[in-house]
């Protein structure tokens, strides 16, 4: 039998999703706590694998067993032995042909970034930060020029080990809500720091350091020096994996006030 489970955790906790030799990943627990319920050791395959510091609100996982339990158990029975900083928020029965990477359509990704000339203390590893106000606007114009299909060479991280840098952005999208600053962006899949690499090069753009245009130069010289430092990863969630409709899979609870749709620009 194959389940899919839908996992939110707070990535300050761990150090990253994939296992590690010292066992504080995401994946080492989370295997660790389905073996508890399930009574053999397992596996499990995520949609997509996030780095240190990096949070999830909408993880989709898989694993295969042969253990026969309620749904419940694979919920409730895990979460048990979870730290508290992770937590399955629903599991589902998939056929044999649903894998939780492959099957996706898109992912999206939000970041969140306190804009503020004092620095966070109670959300410091929840947010990016900037101090001097960022111009919306102009991030959203140099934004625009990102979407569509691209070599996305310029804000990929020297030790990305996809096959290829072209990926398809579908959306990227910009709103001020008071001190925070949301960016969310959605794409068929999305490189090593791809994200980070963005936010951070927008943020130039933001602070007035270049015009929107040249994020599409840097975009086309496809040189990754020529971009933005990759920017802190305290303010970076998997906000929604997606699957085609015969894979049909519960909502997961909104995490934090934050997490509802974009809103308009002060």
């Amino acid at each position: 039998m194959k389940i899919a489970l839908g996992i939110a955790y707070d990535g300050s906790r761990f150090c990253g999703w994939q296992t590690q030799p010292s066992g504080g990943s995401v994946q080492d627990h989370v295997e660790a706590a389905i073996a508890a319920v399930a009574g053999h050791p397992v596996r499990v395959t995520a949609a997509g694998r996030t780095d240190a510091g990096v949070h999830a609100v909408a993880q989709v996982v898989h694993f295969q067993t042969d253990a026969q339990r309620p749904e419940s158990a694979w919920v409730r029975g895990v979460n048990r032995h979870l730290p508290d900083a992770a937590a399955v928020q629903w599991a589902v029965p998939v056929g044999a042909d649903f894998h939780a990477r492959f099957s996706a359509t898109g992912r999206n990704y939000r970041y969140v970034l306190y804009n503020h000339p004092v620095r966070p203390a109670l959300a410091a590893r929840h947010v990016g930060w900037f101090h001097d106000r960022l111009d919306v606007d102009a991030m959203r114009a140099a934004a625009t020029l990102l979407v569509g299909r691209h070599d996305f060479t310029a804000f990929r991280a020297a030790e990305c080990q996809a096959r290829t840098p072209v990926r398809t952005l579908t959306e990227a999208r910009i709103a001020r809500r008071g001190p925070y600053v949301l960016f969310d962006f959605r794409a068929d899949a999305f490189l090593h720091h791809m994200v980070r690499n963005i936010v951070g090069s927008l943020v130039y753009v933001g602070k007035g350091r270049h015009a929107p245009h040249w994020i599409g130069e840097v975009l086309a010289a496809r040189e990754r020096a020529l971009a933005a430092p990759t920017f802190a990863p305290n303010g970076l969630y998997l906000s929604a994996v997606h699957y085609p409709p015969e894979w049909t899979f519960p909502a997961f609870a909104q995490m934090m006030p934050l997490f509802g749709p974009p809103g308009e620009c002060e």
